[in-house]
């Protein structure tokens, strides 16, 4: 039997994400760019968790994306494309893995980053369900 190989989640919901046009503008990367402040309109994705489910031989990860903006007004705005637009890879293919499902775990709540006092954020989390193509 082969070793399983699990994709990158962070390059695949990053890559999904960058690739959409409403998003233009928009950091989107699994970490800040050099001298972020929390004002710039960015989407940072981290996974957070999930596992392993052998049984159905499926890849089940949680997943945060911190989405910030210049204003609250912005940062909103931006969580929610972010959100309509990861809810929609449901059904691609990403190297050797299939996205299955998308489900919201959580969705975007302000939460205000005391690292980034000027900044402004929102955070969501997403569990996807992912297959070996």
């Amino acid at each position: 039997m082969s070793p399983l190989a699990f994709p990158d989640v962070e390059r695949l919901v990053v890559d999904h994400l960058r690739n959409r046009p409403e998003l233009t503008g928009v950091v989107v990367d699994n970490r800040p760019p050099a001298g972020f402040d929390g004002t710039q309109k960015a989407v940072l994705v981290s996974r957070v968790g999930g596992a392993w489910v052998d049984d159905l031989h499926l890849d089940r990860p949680l997943l945060d994306l911190e989405v910030f903006g210049p204003d609250k007004t912005a940062a909103h705005t931006v969580a929610l494309t972010a959100r309509a637009a990861l809810l929609e890879a449901a059904g691609t293919v990403y190297g050797g893995a299939a996205v299955t499902e998308v489900v919201e775990a959580d969705g975007p709540r302000w939460l205000p980053d005391y690292n980034r006092p000027n900044g402004n954020r929102y955070l969501a989390t997403v569990r996807l369900s992912i297959r070996p193509a």
